[in-house]
């Protein structure tokens, strides 16, 4: 039976964060680390077991967050060649990602910058949503600039964390309410050569059809004009749910 992926984040995950951050941080304790993962996750669940890694990496990490950021930007390791890898390869940064979620908000760019360079190799999509409702129309420009990046990752990232109903997440209220500017972000992703990123945009467009069908509707016949498969295939599974 395949290891159930809460317990990826145990003890050895631990190690294998702090493995990768003692090289470019000499006086993390690697032992006191891990062994403080360990007494925190018994019997937690995924999302908890993540939020003690990320808590007790804090703790570890120098007080000064700009510092802690340069650290952990040079810790991840080489990005995926590939839109495959994020869990069988960087799972184990996911905890680095809770702590730029939980602990960086004071320090907006610095940490918008550093979930674009995590989801190179894992998924910044939780993270980045903190940083939406404190400020927006700042992190929309972040996002505009991630819907042009050359790595699909990234791109990705500039969709599906701006996801109104995202999965295991908290919702998003400012655009469930006003969806405009996700959909104007989507927009020239419509032909995207990522079938990763390709089902993101799908994916936003079937939440918007559950709060705002009529505007899902218009855009379908919009797109429909489109003569490239690329954008038929959003279209067909981002309106699974109007369809239903």
């Amino acid at each position: 039976m395949a290891k159930k992926l809460k317990y990826w984040f145990d003890r050895d995950c631990a190690f294998k964060i702090a493995t990768a951050i003692k090289p470019h941080f000499e006086a993390l304790n690697i032992e006191e680390y891990a062994d403080m993962v360990e007494k925190g996750i018994d019997g937690l669940e995924l999302k908890d077991r993540v939020f003690v890694m990320a808590q007790a990496l804090r703790v570890h990490m120098p007080r000064d967050y700009k510092k802690t950021s340069q650290i952990l930007h040079k810790s991840l390791g080489p990005t995926l060649e590939t839109e495959e890898g994020m869990f069988s390869k960087g799972y184990w940064l996911m905890p680095v990602a809770r702590l730029v979620e939980e602990f960086g908000t004071d320090y907006f760019d610095i940490s918008m910058d550093l979930c674009a360079e995590i989801t190179k190799r894992n998924t910044s999509e939780y993270a980045v949503r903190p940083y939406i409702e404190l400020d927006p129309e700042k992190a929309l420009d972040f996002m505009k600039n991630w819907a042009g990046s050359e790595n699909a990752h990234v791109r990705r990232l500039a969709v599906e964390g701006g996801r109104p109903r995202l999965p295991w997440a908290k919702h998003l209220p400012i655009f469930i309410e006003d969806p405009e500017p996700m959909l104007d972000l989507v927009e020239p992703l419509k032909t995207d050569p990522s079938r990763y990123v390709r089902k993101s945009v799908a994916n936003l467009i079937n939440d918007v059809s559950k709060d705002h069908p009529e505007r899902i509707g218009e855009l379908v016949k919009d797109w429909s004009t489109i003569d490239h498969p690329y954008t038929q295939w959003i279209l067909k599974h981002g309106t699974r749910t109007l369809r239903k």
